[in-house]
């Protein structure tokens, strides 16, 4: 995917430029590999603009964060309302965001315990992640020769950016030797994930995916679990082999940036008829909807930037004073977290609550007081 540039990214409580939002080549992070993020979606829904899944997501990255025992210099619904700022700020109806938490500049060597900790936040434009037939025909797969990380050398259940350089190698490979994507094993030799999707198999009337251990806990992984179970269709989370994988009706992958993709070939072997079969294509059509806020059964999974119904281009302060308050769909800026607050005029809104330079250098007096996992 080749960047196309927006027009502001979010910077430590701040919306700059696009153009402005650099860092210094010393930046810890960028030397050590050391920072947590998320991947989220939102969506051009009837509504207006939806964030999927918002809460779920930041509380991964505060999961993420606490298990790199990074301290993040914000809360939950100050980044929640700052992500909202971002897809506002950037005028686009559907978007992929970042949010990146990173030790930033002013130390260096292996010890992070005084670095202090930066975190900025991006939208873009991001159609179909696997190319824009993957969701219609399937993909092509290759088991991959690189083993995915084990649970006590790299933190499985940690969105940390040196855990993706595994997933860098096993890509390269794949697309090198003529596939879409890479299926990495686990120590063990079982089927772990994608390079950044999770697996779910289909056989005899039952749907399995690898058990949450080692591998990261997808959000999407999680929709399609409750999705599934809500068609009636049983589901095991158990342990697969490859052959087991190359022996399914269907297989598909799950991601934020993934969506429902489905698999049509793995190592050179059909799966199935060779094309999407009918459980993936009912699950991508449930998940469609979800997405779309159109049915009923997962509203709660989405966080509407504009609960009035007006388009993101449309949104102003003062439209989003009068939105309603303490609904978990309707998450407002960080202005509007007491309803006694009233929201700032749009054109001043470039800053939001921020904390002090001091309060972020971390100490081990620090790690005390991180966030626990939820």
């Amino acid at each position: 995917m080749v960047m196309q540039p927006l027009y502001k990214i979010w910077m430590d409580g701040e919306l700059v430029p696009w153009d402005e939002a650099r860092v210094h080549v010393l930046t810890h992070s960028l030397h050590y590999g050391l920072a947590v993020f998320e991947g989220i979606r939102c969506y051009a829904t009837p509504r207006g603009s939806a964030v999927f899944r918002l809460k779920e997501h930041v509380d991964r990255l505060f999961d993420s964060a606490h298990i790199a025992a990074m301290h993040i210099p914000y809360d939950r619904p100050v980044l929640s309302g700052a992500i909202l700022d971002t897809v506002r700020a950037n005028r686009v109806p559907a978007c992929y965001i970042r949010p990146l938490i990173y030790f930033g500049y002013g130390r260096m060597g292996i010890d992070n315990r005084k670095c202090p900790v930066n975190v900025c936040i991006a939208a873009w434009g991001w159609g179909a992640y696997l190319g824009e037939d993957a969701e219609a025909q399937g993909i092509r797969v290759r088991v991959s020769s690189y083993t995915r990380n084990h649970v006590n050398i790299n933190m499985t259940h940690a969105k940390i950016t040196g855990n993706y350089a595994n997933s860098q190698m096993a890509k390269r490979e794949a697309v090198d030797d003529g596939y879409h994507e890479a299926l990495m094993l686990d120590p063990d030799g079982f089927v772990a994930e994608g390079t950044g999707e999770n697996i779910f198999a289909y056989r005899g009337g039952v749907v399995r995916t690898p058990p949450i251990q080692g591998i990261l806990p997808g959000i999407t992984r999680d929709a399609v679990l409750r999705i599934v179970r809500d068609m009636g269709v049983p589901v095991s989370e158990e342990r697969l082999s490859r052959d087991e994988i190359y022996c399914s009706d269907e297989i598909f992958l799950t991601g934020t940036a993934a969506e429902i993709t489905p698999v049509r070939e793995v190592d050179r072997r059909k799966i199935g008829a060779g094309r999407p079969g009918d459980l993936t294509r009912r699950v991508q059509e449930v998940f469609r909807a979800a997405t779309m806020g159109e049915d009923a059964r997962y509203t709660a999974w989405n966080t509407y930037l504009a609960p009035d119904g007006k388009s993101v281009e449309n949104v102003s302060g003062p439209a989003r004073d009068t939105a309603p308050h303490g609904t978990p769909q309707d998450v407002g800026s960080p202005q509007r977290l007491s309803p006694e607050a009233p929201a700032a005029p749009r054109q001043s809104r470039e800053r939001v609550p921020h904390v002090p330079r001091s309060a972020r250098d971390i100490g081990d007096d620090r790690h005390a007081s991180a966030p626990h996992c939820s």
